[in-house]
């Protein structure tokens, strides 16, 4: 019985590596839902309960992220488990608390609404803190990490090339646990 068993067991692996040793190119699915997230990309969930009349604009600003870099994928947090990024409002300005690279809490003040700032720009902003930025203060437009410092015209929501190869550099091999937030983006930063 066993042999039989071992013999079919040897078949069937003879017969699965056929193809690449005739040199024919096989299609691999890989296992798990990895529907729409890059293999090596570390998913953070978020959970913007509190942010709101803010919620639209936190939601596209994670979409932003997750147009524009690969390592990191921002996702809501699903019913029932811990969030990786709490987003509130508050009648602050906007600031965020990095807790370690991917985690923390994200508030969008309404002070800096109320003075025109807006809200989409300041969502990406202050997720970029969590996803490992420093303030680049004074700076263009161009830079997301200028933050109020481009005034109130400002409204571009997307992190520039280098932000994002920063960005992508954090999360390099990040798939697993945390790290430390890079350096120059602990304790709380008030944009």
């Amino acid at each position: 019985m066993h042999v039989r068993t071992l013999a079919g067991h040897l078949a069937a692996a003879a017969l699965m590596s056929l193809p690449l040793l005739s040199g024919e190119a096989v299609a691999v699915d890989p296992p798990g839902d990895t529907a729409g997230t890059p293999a090596a990309a570390r998913v953070l969930t978020y959970d913007a309960g509190g942010s709101a009349e803010f919620r639209s604009a936190v939601d596209r600003g994670a979409e932003i992220w997750n147009e524009s870099v690969e390592g990191a994928q921002l996702r809501p947090v699903q019913a029932g488990q811990r969030a990786d990024i709490r987003v509130v409002a508050d009648d602050g300005w906007p600031r965020a608390l990095p807790t370690s690279l991917g985690k923390g809490t994200v508030w969008i003040g309404r002070q800096a609404v109320n003075e025109g700032y807006d809200t989409v720009r300041i969502s990406s902003h202050e997720l970029g803190h969590i996803l490992g930025l420093p303030d680049r203060k004074p700076g263009p437009c161009s830079s997301l990490m200028s933050g109020s410092s481009a005034g109130v015209p400002c409204t571009n929501p997307y992190p520039n090339a280098a932000e994002k190869a920063e960005v992508e550099d954090n999360f390099a091999g990040a798939a697993g646990s945390p790290s430390p937030v890079a350096g120059a983006a602990r304790g709380l930063l008030v944009d």
